[in-house]
């Protein structure tokens, strides 16, 4: 089980800071995981700027120019953030048993290590 995943609220904890017009200390969403590169995209962090050559559309428009895009950040350089406090926190991981229609599963849990709620 990965410690984060997509749709989860991380924290930069790396990298210039913001009065350096960086990115630490931001907090943003799990666009994607790109697990075998060891990456994560977030929502409104790590933002480049891509050239993309002009070309034509089906209708005529043409399209190109300067986009501004996020790029992946690697997954040591993020936290997640706690539910309980908004601050990062280390993920941990617990057994639970659930009882579904007389069938007994473990199952495993992540849950915050600072502040003990599940995530």
């Amino acid at each position: 089980m990965a410690n984060i995943k997509k749709g989860d609220l991380v924290q930069v904890l790396t990298g210039r800071s913001q009065a350096r017009g960086g990115d630490r200390g931001k907090q943003g969403r799990v666009i994607e995981v790109l697990v075998e590169r060891n990456r994560v995209l977030v929502e409104g962090i790590n933002y480049v700027k891509k050239h993309v050559r002009a070309g034509q559309t089906q209708r005529g428009t043409t399209t190109g120019g300067i986009e501004t895009m996020e790029a992946p950040i690697h997954v040591s350089n993020v936290a997640l953030v706690d539910p309980e406090t908004k601050k990062p926190t280390r993920v941990g991981f617990r057994s639970e048993q659930v009882t579904k229609d007389g069938v007994t599963k473990t199952i495993r849990v992540r849950y915050a290590k600072k502040s003990g709620k599940d995530l």
